[in-house]
This record gives structure tokens, sequence and C-alpha cells, in this order.
């Protein structure tokens, strides 16, 4: 008898329904959600095995800056790509970099979605170490959102146009560059607080970082996580 070997997007229907009965497992498991404490970092459930702690501080732990951050950039990405006519021809180097049962793929109006293999794996375990941190905290399952990638230098002169802090030397140019959106994220179960998935997000980041695996600088304006690959 022969097997019917599931479509792609039976696969993906199949492992969304999955993550969907484990959240809710989850949440049934560990009870009523708890109010906030005075410091805003108390865990998201009662009885939690792993309560939230997030980071005491985001700019002290992710003080990255351009400075350090070109140096990797640098030494791990491609030559600048010119636009994306260009970054077609130069897939031996770079990866394309889709949807993602762990993360979302914002809109790109100033990047496009490459990057180089060590970053991909990079976003990729950020991603599956963000889902592994939710169920062990017991928060129901959101994706990240990547807003920014690969960009070219018809992207970045585009940008410097409109905004004169945008640097000639970006490290988005190497491929080696993702930023990471931490106020808004995508549900899968359920919708949870920005700040509570910002917490875990951050010890996710903060994890990757001390294991040497990426530069990380905390960006304000921007909302995001802007790190580099080592």
């Amino acid at each position: 008898m022969k097997h019917k070997h599931l479509s792609k997007r039976q696969y993906v229907l199949l492992f969304f329904a999955v993550v969907a009965v484990l959240a809710i497992a989850k949440r049934l498991s560990y009870g009523k959600e708890t109010s906030d404490t005075h410091d805003g970092k108390s865990s998201y459930f009662a009885d939690i095995p792993h309560p939230i702690r997030s980071v005491p501080s985001y700019k002290e732990a992710f003080p990255d800056l351009q400075d350090t951050q070109i140096v990797a950039a640098e030494r791990w990405g491609v030559q600048p790509v010119r636009n994306r006519e260009d970054a077609e021809q130069r897939k031996k180097e770079l990866v394309y970099v889709g949807e993602s049962p762990y993360y979302h793929v914002d809109r790109l109006n100033s990047s496009i979605p490459y990057l180089v293999p060590r970053a991909a794996v990079l976003l990729q375990d950020i991603g599956q170490a963000f889902y592994d941190s939710l169920y062990a905290k017991g928060v129901p399952f959101n994706k990240l959102i990547v807003t920014s990638m690969l960009r070219t230098m018809d992207d970045v002169a585009k940008l410097q146009r409109h905004n004169q802090n945008a640097t000639e030397r970006s490290c988005h140019l190497f491929g080696t560059t993702v930023d990471i959106c931490y106020n808004r994220y995508r549900a899968v179960s359920q919708p949870v607080r920005d700040d509570t998935l910002k917490w875990v997000l951050s010890e996710v980041l903060r994890d990757k970082r001390q294991e040497g695996r990426c530069y990380i600088k905390y960006e304000v304006k921007q909302g995001c996580f802007h790190l580099t690959v080592r």
C-alpha cells in the first residue's frame, strides 16, 4: 500500500494545528493568568517552572554599536550588493529567507529577504529558542517579526535621502544583519501582551549574545533589536 505524501500546504496547516493544540494544553495546565507585579517582570502564569525575568536593562544588555557590528559584518558578509538584480546573481553567497514556522517576515520596503547562510541559521535558531522559551514559560505561541535584512546599495542611497542618520556603510549591506521587531508579534494560538513577549525575546537574545553568536543593539526609535552574526 502506497503512503500518500503531505503537500506543502497540508504540512503547514498540520504544523499550526499541532502548535495550537500544544498552546491550549499548556495554558490549561498552568492555570489562570496572574497580574503584573510592581517591577513589571513577574511570571505570565501562576506556578510555572520557568518565570519570565527579562534583562535588567535593554541598553546595557545590548550595547553593540555600529563600529562593533561593522567589523563582524565585513568579516562574515558578502561584498555589497548593487541592486535586486545583482542579488539574484549572488545565490552562491546568499540564501533566500522567507516565511518560517518560527518568524514572520514583514513587508520589506528598504531591504530584500536574503542573508548569508551563517546569519540565516542564527535567525532560525533565535526563532526556535523563542518558541521553546514560550513553551517552557507557559506563554501562548507568537511568532517573531523580521523587519529588515539585506540592503542593496540602491536601498541605502534611497534611505539617506529621507534619513540623514542612515549610514552609507550599513551592516545590512553585507547580508549579516537582521532587525527583529520588539513591539509587534504575530499570534499563532492567541495574542499576548507585547511587553511579555519582549521580555522573553530579550532573554533569548541575551543568551545568543553571551554564546558569542551575535552582536546586538537595542534600537529605541526603530522599535527593534538590530543584530549582526558573529
